[in-house]
C-alpha cells in the first residue's frame, strides 16, 4: 500500500532524533557553555540530511556487550585523565561545568546504545548540577535532551513540558521568538499535539512556525553575508520546508486534502532532498483523492530525481510507487517495485520500511486474489 499521509509525524521525527543522537555524540561541543555566546543547535528536528547521514554506519550495539564496555571505559578513562590527570588549577565553577559536561557526554553516548534509562540517570544528575551552579546554557541544553529522550520513549506530556521549560529558559536569556532553536521545539511541540489530537493547539503551533520562518526569511533578503551567512540562511529556508510539511501531513491526517496540497507545493523548491520526500507525499495525497496518473506521474520524477542524485531513503520513493500502482491496478508492475523497494531498505537497514512493504505486497495479493475470484464468478468471462 502507499506509504500513508496520516500523521506519522511523531516516529518519523523519533527515528530521526535516534539517528542524530549518535551524530551528536561526535559534533557537538559543549566546553562552552558558559564561556562563550551560546550557539543553540539543538536539532529538536534535524535537517534531513543530517538524520540520514549515518542510516548506514555500523550499528555500536552490534559489536557486542564487551565492546561496549572496554570501549565505554577508554572513553570515560580519556576523559577523566584530561580533566583530572594534571594538577587542578580549576575553579569550582569550572570543575561543576567540566562534570556536567561529562554527564551529558555520557547520557548521549548510553542513548546511542540505546540504553535509555541509564541516559535518564545521567540527565537528571547534570540537570540538578546545572541548577545548583545557576548555568543556564547547561540547563537549556540538558532540558532540550530530556525532551528528546522522553519523546524518544514515547513520554508525549513529560517531553512537553521539557520542550517548554527549555524554551522558557531561553526566551527569559534574551533568545528572540523566531531564533531556530525556538521554532524547532515549537514544530515538536505542534506535532506531539498532533499525535494527541489535541488539533487547535497544533494547528496553532504549526502556523506560528511557518508564518515565523515566511516572515525571517524575507528579512534576511535585505541582509548582507557579513551580516549574516549563507548557512544560517540555507537551514531557515529548510526548517520552514520541514515546518510545512509537518503541517501538510497533519492536514491530510484530518482528510483536508486540499489545504494539504497547498501546502506540500508551496516548498517543492527547497532542497532536492526535502523536494524528493515532498513530491511523494504530493502523490500520495492525489492518490488518497482517486488522481492515480496525477499521482503515479508525480511519484515517477520524485523516483527519477532520487536515482539520479543517489537519494538515501529511495526506497521510500520506490514503495510509494508501488502503492500507487496498486491502486491503479497495475499489480505486477507493482509487485517488482515492492520487491526493488524491499531490498534496497533491508540494504540500509531500515527495518520500518521492509514491514510496511511486506504488508503492501500482503494486500496486494488480496487484491489479486478478489480480482482472481470475481472474473471467475463473471458469466462473460467463462463463456
Amino acid at each position: 500500500m502507499a506509504l500513508p499521509c496520516s500523521c506519522r509525524i511523531f516516529m518519523a521525527q523519533r527515528q530521526c532524533i535516534k539517528r542524530m543522537l549518535g551524530h551528536e555524540v561526535r559534533t557537538v561541543c559543549m566546553s562552552g557553555l558558559s564561556h562563550r555566546k551560546p550557539h543553540y543547535q539543538l536539532s529538536v528536528t534535524p535537517p534531513l540530511r543530517d538524520c540520514r547521514q549515518h542510516r548506514n554506519a555500523p550499528s555500536v550495539a552490534a559489536e557486542g556487550a564487551g565492546e561496549h564496555t572496554g570501549y565505554r571505559f577508554a572513553v570515560w578513562s580519556a576523559l577523566a585523565f584530561s580533566l583530572f590527570g594534571s594538577k587542578d588549577e580549576r575553579s569550582e565553577a569550572q570543575k561543576m561545568e567540566d562534570e556536567i559536561i561529562l554527564l551529558l557526554k555520557k547520557a548521549k553516548y548510553s542513548m546511542m546504545l540505546g540504553e535509555l534509562d541509564e541516559a535518564n540517570v545521567f540527565l537528571h544528575k547534570a540537570i540538578r548540577l546545572s541548577h545548583q551552579s545557576h548555568n543556564n546554557d547547561a540547563i537549556i541544553y540538558t532540558y532540550s535532551l530530556m525532551a528528546n529522550l522522553a519523546f524518544i520513549k514515547g513520554e508525549l506530556d513529560n517531553a512537553e513540558k521539557l520542550f517548554k521549560a527549555a524554551m522558557s529558559y531561553m526566551l527569559s536569556g534574551g533568545t528572540p521568538q523566531d531564533d531556530n532553536a525556538v521554532i524547532e521545539m515549537s514544530l515538536k511541540l505542534a506535532s506531539i499535539y498532533a499525535t494527541q489530537n489535541k488539533n487547535e493547539l497544533a494547528e496553532h503551533g504549526f502556523q506560528f512556525c511557518t508564518e515565523s520562518l515566511e516572515a525571517k526569511i524575507e528579512k534576511q533578503k535585505d541582509l548582507s553575508s557579513d551580516t549574516i551567512s549563507e548557512e544560517e540562511r540555507k537551514d531557515t529556508r529548510l526548517l520552514l520546508g520541514l515546518s510545512l510539511d509537518a503541517r501538510a501531513r497533519y492536514l491530510a491526517s484530518l482528510q483536508r486534502l486540499q489545504l494539504t496540497l497547498v501546502g506540500i507545493e508551496t516548498t517543492l523548491e527547497t532542497e532536492l532532498e526535502l523536494t524528493l520526500v515532498l513530491m511523494s507525499d504530493l502523490a500520495t495525497v492525489l492518490d488518497l483523492q482517486g488522481k492515480h496518473d496525477e499521482a503515479l506521474a508525480q511519484v515517477r520524477k520524485a523516483v527519477e530525481l532520487g536515482q539520479m542524485a543517489g537519494h538515501p531513503d529511495q526506497h521510500v520513493l520506490l514503495g510509494n510507487m508501488a502503492g500507487i500502482l496498486m491502486h491503479k491496478g497495475e499489480f505486477e508492475e507493482s509487485v517488482k517495485m515492492y520487491k526493488e523497494a524491499m531490498s534496497l531498505a533491508q540494504t540500509a537497514g531500515d527495518a520500518e520500511a521492509v514491514e510496511q512493504f511486506e504488508e503492501g505486497l500482503k494486500e496486494l495479493n488480496r487484491r489479486k486474489e478478489e480480482r482472481k475470484e470475481s472474473l471467475n464468478e463473471d458469466p462473460l468471462t467463462k463463456q
